[in-house]
């Protein structure tokens, strides 16, 4: 499949959809604005964010596994899975990613597995089929344009074995910022916090009003995998609000978050786990 990928003119969306410069993802980037920061940080990479660490739990790693890791960044994923035992391997285009993830082996910590990176494009994985028990994609996803996903997933299918899985997460809910942020910015404006919540909800983080050019939805995400050959679980999620707040607003919360439909507007993120349709179909 990759050579497939290779072959033929680009079609008509994607040369109109140029891929984003590997030069805006530079050290300031994964250090200051893509998730997880603050812990590798603090940690020194041998901690993950609450989103990633809740997203490689759904990953159900295990010793012996082969684990890949598109869009592997700063490498804290990757290291996580070789903790757990597994051969874990990360792949990003941009070269200071792979620098960092790099530096992070050279610690030369024990691991009951091991661990490798390398520059490569998420679209022409560097690997043989069916090698992979686990592939993750952890905040890459809302990087790539539509037809690049949709490339990017069939390599996926292709690396992965048949009874493997895919585990996504992606942030932000695009129904949340078309939806409910408007609404949660009134509130705030109205209780004196307006200045912290930009019309644009891109615009919270600065940098992905530049890389930010897929965001995903529930039923967004479920045709893209579904075009691609995959099936399985999609929901949504937010990270822990930790606030201190009155009831009134505690109730208003409980329900924005627990209760349908409400929630598919107010949750922020959205996570999948799935395997390949023929290997159900065989199963």
């Amino acid at each position: 499949m990759a050579s497939m990928l290779r072959e033929g003119p680009p079609s008509r969306e994607a040369r109109r959809q140029k891929p984003l410069s590997p030069s805006l993802y530079d050290e300031d980037y994964f250090l200051s604005s893509c998730e997880g920061h603050q812990e590798f940080i603090e940690t020194e990479g041998r901690g993950l964010s609450p989103r990633l660490a809740a997203a490689l739990a759904a990953a159900e790693v295990l010793p012996g596994m082969r684990v890949l890791d598109v869009g592997s960044g700063r490498g804290e994923v990757v290291r996580r899975c070789a903790r757990l035992g597994a051969s874990a391997y990360g792949i990003d285009y941009a070269a200071v990613a792979n620098q960092l993830a790099r530096e992070l082996m050279a610690r030369g910590e024990e691991l009951d597995g091991r661990m490798g990176v390398a520059q490569a494009d998420a679209k022409v994985l560097p690997f043989p089929a069916g090698h992979f028990d686990r592939v993750t994609m952890f905040d890459i996803v809302e990087h790539l344009h539509p037809w690049e996903l949709h490339q990017a997933l069939l390599e996926v299918g292709r690396v992965l074995r048949d009874d493997g899985r895919l585990v996504i997460h992606t942030a932000p809910n695009r129904w949340y910022d078309r939806y409910a942020y408007p609404f949660v910015r009134l509130y705030r404006t109205a209780t004196g916090e307006g200045e912290r919540y930009p019309k644009n909800p891109r615009e919270l983080i600065p940098v992905n009003v530049s890389v930010h050019v897929n965001e995903q939805d529930l039923l967004r995400l479920r045709r893209a995998l579904r075009r691609a050959g995959f099936r399985g679980k999609i929901w949504l999620d937010s990270p822990p609000q930790n606030r201190r707040e009155g009831l009134a607003l505690a109730v208003l919360r409980r329900i924005a978050f627990g209760a349908p439909p409400f929630r598919w507007f107010f949750e922020r993120e959205v996570f999948a786990v799935v395997g390949k349709v023929a290997a159900k179909q065989h199963g």
